[in-house]
């Protein structure tokens, strides 16, 4: 800054020192003398009214000098005017970086935060695959396991079939052996009804006759005997049959149990298989969102180039500027050391 407090008596001293040494009293000469304290607009206002009072006789600055001077305070201004754009070039060329820098920071945390998502999304659909291939082998086995219940209470209603028609066989045996035991039990009543009927005629004849009767009387026996045997026989064998037609049943309600069971599991298979298409959907809205968060990744790259080149551009124009200051001040340096203008010093 400026020192305060400047007087006009310091000002015209200085000067006065700079006309001794045979230097053209310039204000940035002025200054320099003054030790580059000072405002400029001070000093200039000084040197006038010290050139004022001198008087016109008086004035030892000529019209080239004062060409000069004015050229010196142009230049002056120019350099002041050049740092000033320089700097503020250099500020937004900062300002500039900062927020590309932050820009690329938030896009790279958003970056890192779509890849963690799509990995997470990835790991989720890969779980969604191992539930869905495990869902599937259980459907399989469960399919499997109904088939073969199916073919097993098949192979059952088969016997089922055979042992019922088995049943009506020895069933329609026993009958047929009732009815001959009925029509032979029926023969010989009528026949000892005749025999009663004829005792008293034939009483005479009946001992004859009794013998023959008792030998065929004995054959008979040995019939009835026979048949009574073959009843027993086929008793037997309907309560074998009866014993098997219970224990068939018994297996017919344990196989109605193990159908209901299959079909039990079958609609749990349907449940599973409804489960697996709802996991199809899932993982097919999984696999989409991957694909989405893939894109959008792919996006934030491209803008990520895209403020990467925006950035290489403003540094490439600001190294511009920064040549073309460069260059300016290198002019003015130059015009300086070939005498063409003062020292060139910016305002405090």
């Amino acid at each position: 800054m400026a020192r305060t407090g400047l007087y006009q008596s310091e000002v015209k001293k200085a000067r006065d020192a700079l006309v001794a040494q045979g230097r053209h009293p310039s204000v940035d000469a002025v200054r320099v003398a003054l030790g580059n304290t000072g405002s400029k607009t001070t000093i200039h206002k000084y040197l006038k009214e010290l050139e004022e009072a001198d008087g016109e006789a008086g004035r030892k600055t000529s019209v080239s000098e004062a060409l000069q001077d004015l050229v010196a305070r142009l230049a002056a201004r120019l350099h002041e005017e050049g740092d000033a754009r320089v700097e503020a070039i250099e500020a937004r060329r900062v300002e500039a970086a900062r927020l590309h820098g932050e820009a690329l920071a938030a896009l790279q945390r958003e970056l890192d935060a779509t890849v963690g998502e799509r990995d997470r999304l990835a790991a989720a659909a890969h779980q969604e695959a191992a539930a869905h291939e495990i869902t599937r082998r259980a459907l399989q086995a469960e399919s499997i396991a109904r088939h073969t219940a199916e073919e097993q209470v098949a192979g059952l209603k088969a016997r089922l079939d055979e042992n019922d028609a088995h049943l009506i066989s020895l069933e329609e045996k026993h009958k047929h052996a009732r009815e001959a035991l009925e029509h032979y039990r029926q023969s010989t009543k009528e026949q000892r009804d005749q025999d009663q009927r004829r005792h008293e005629q034939q009483i005479q004849q009946l001992q004859a006759e009794i013998r023959q009767l008792q030998q065929a009387l004995v054959v008979k026996q040995d019939d009835v005997t026979r048949l009574n045997q073959e009843g027993a026989r086929l008793v037997a064998d309907l309560s074998h049959a009866r014993q098997g037609l219970y224990d068939q049943q018994l297996q017919v309600r344990e196989l109605a149990s193990q159908l209901a069971a299959s079909q039990e599991l079958a609609q749990q298979a349907g449940v599973l298989a409804s489960q697996v298409a709802s996991k199809d959907e899932h993982l097919a809205a999984l696999r989409a969102q991957v694909e989405s968060a893939t894109g959008n990744a792919e996006t934030l790259s491209a803008r990520v180039r895209e403020l990467e080149l925006a950035l290489a551009t403003s540094q490439a124009t600001l190294a511009s500027q920064q040549e073309i200051a460069a260059a300016l001040r290198a002019h003015l340096a130059s015009r300086k050391n070939k005498g063409q203008i003062g020292p060139v010093d910016s305002a405090s």
